[in-house]
């Protein structure tokens, strides 16, 4: 199911419109609803990362990626919500970028989901985090 784009709209606007102090919980409906596409990307993500272009390991990762999803979702929406910059984070995924809001709120998650401090990756770029996990295979 797509959130119609009038309805993301009005709702953008009337986040325009809402005091700031009030915006941490206004976006949580909305980035929830986003779930399953978020989730279908990652999957998309993790597979076309892991398998490249071999299909049979690629049929074999789809279920641990799709699995990997769901809980990284939840984060993503978790850290939104908490970072009282879902507007910001709603406008990059709109324009279907990763801009400073979102790529904050993903190192956040990949910490929490390496056990260590949500800032801890603060310091680091996406980019950065990459290349050290992929210099880091056997």
């Amino acid at each position: 199911m797509t959130f119609p784009r009038l309805h993301l709209a009005t709702l953008l606007l009337l986040g325009l419109l809402w005091p700031a102090t009030a915006q941490a919980g206004l976006w949580r409906p909305v980035l929830n609803l986003m779930r399953p596409q978020l989730e279908d990307r990652l999957t998309q993500a993790c597979v076309e990362g892991l398998a490249g272009k071999q299909p049979t390991l690629a049929s074999q990762l789809e279920r641990p990626c799709r699995q990997l999803a769901a809980p990284t979702s939840r984060c993503l929406v978790q850290e939104t919500d908490a970072s009282g910059k879902g507007l910001a984070v709603l406008k990059e995924l709109l324009q279907r970028e990763l801009g400073p809001e979102g790529e904050r709120i993903v190192k956040r998650c990949v910490a929490r989901q390496l056990g260590l401090p949500a800032s801890s990756l603060d310091g680091l770029s996406l980019r950065e985090l990459t290349q050290r996990a992929g210099s880091s295979r056997p």
